[in-house]
């Protein structure tokens, strides 16, 4: 199975606050194979249909330290991501529920989070 964007995966950005760590690094360099490994896994194993992962950068390890099945942060999308955000939940929405005609999202439009 052959997957297609209809829309390129943007890069995400970040403002650095010093000089990459070697995780940071390595984690970069090896981007392309990360992803290929994800999309094989997701193959066999389906992602859940909303979700996010909280990870912790040590500098020198990542670790998840928390899932959440129902998280707020729509308005954290950067207007690159949201062509493909949009064309992944319509996949997810064929997918778990393909006699579903009209659905309606109402994210929250503001955040607590300051970063």
């Amino acid at each position: 199975m052959r997957i297609e964007h209809l829309h390129p995966v943007p890069h995400l950005t970040t403002a650095l606050r010093g000089p990459l760590e070697r995780i940071e690094s390595h984690l970069l360099a090896c981007q392309t194979d990360i992803e290929a490994w994800f999309r094989q896994q997701w193959l066999t194993t389906t992602a859940p249909f909303y979700a996010s992962v909280d990870l912790r950068n040590a500098g020198f390890k990542l670790a998840p330290v928390d899932t959440n099945l129902f998280p707020a942060g729509f308005n954290n999308l950067s207007a690159d991501l949201l062509p493909l955000c949009i064309q992944d939940i319509q996949s997810a929405f064929e997918r778990i529920c393909p006699e579903a005609r009209q659905v309606l999202l109402i994210p929250e439009n503001h955040t607590r989070n300051t970063y």
